[in-house]
């Protein structure tokens, strides 16, 4: 069994998707004793940002594109399942994940008028939210991260889609959001439960 990683944090200290994505992988690796975890960590190791936009107008992808493309398309094939941890940053998606997405795309069989390869396998996306976007609150509707990241992980790749999430993840650090720090335990609480819950779901999905 493989197990693929990506992590889109900038931080390792305090990142909450990432410590999502550690409780969604040690929940798979309980199912799948010895399995292997492959990584790609996009926050601290971002691709080049320039790549795509070289070559997404050119006649012929220069060899640098074509080759880091079929290196992160074959880390995809590779695997039968998959954890993405995707903060929100500046209320949208972060730059190292759109670039990801743009070269993943390159390879046209994973577009929208491929053939689908990586249909219907199970993917768990961890997401946090420094602070609250739900109904009712002041900044609701400003995630466009969220609804991004769902869409292109089930709608243009295909996977079969399992979503832990936090949010009012600031609250311990923002003295102005010290009056929901009580909701935000709960919160974090929640989301590594959900992940934890979809880990071990995924793992039984492949053993399927």
């Amino acid at each position: 069994m493989h197990l693929f990683r990506l992590d889109a944090s900038i931080r390792t200290t305090g990142s909450v998707s990432r410590a999502l994505a550690d409780t969604a992988e040690q929940a798979w690796l309980a199912e799948h004793p010895g399995a292997t975890v492959a990584r790609r960590d996009i926050g601290l190791e971002p691709l080049p940002a320039d790549l795509w936009a070289r070559n997404a107008l050119a006649a012929e992808k220069s060899p640098e594109a074509l080759e880091l493309v079929d290196r992160l398309t074959t880390e995809l094939l590779d695997a039968d399942a998959y954890v993405f941890a995707v903060p929100l940053y500046n209320w949208g998606v972060p730059a190292s994940f759109k670039t990801w997405i743009d070269l993943v795309l390159f390879n046209q069989r994973f577009g929208g008028y491929g053939d689908r390869p990586l249909a219907g396998r199970p993917a768990v996306l961890a997401m946090s939210r420094g602070g609250g976007y739900g109904p009712g609150t002041p900044k609701e509707g400003w995630d466009h991260n969220g609804p991004y990241v769902r869409r292109v992980l089930a709608e243009v790749l295909h996977l079969d889609v399992h979503v832990a999430e936090a949010e009012l993840t600031l609250a311990d650090v923002n003295p102005a959001m010290e009056p929901l720090r009580g909701l935000a335990a709960e919160l974090l609480k929640t989301g590594h439960e959900h992940a934890a819950e979809h880990g071990r779901r995924i793992a039984e999905l492949v053993r399927a």
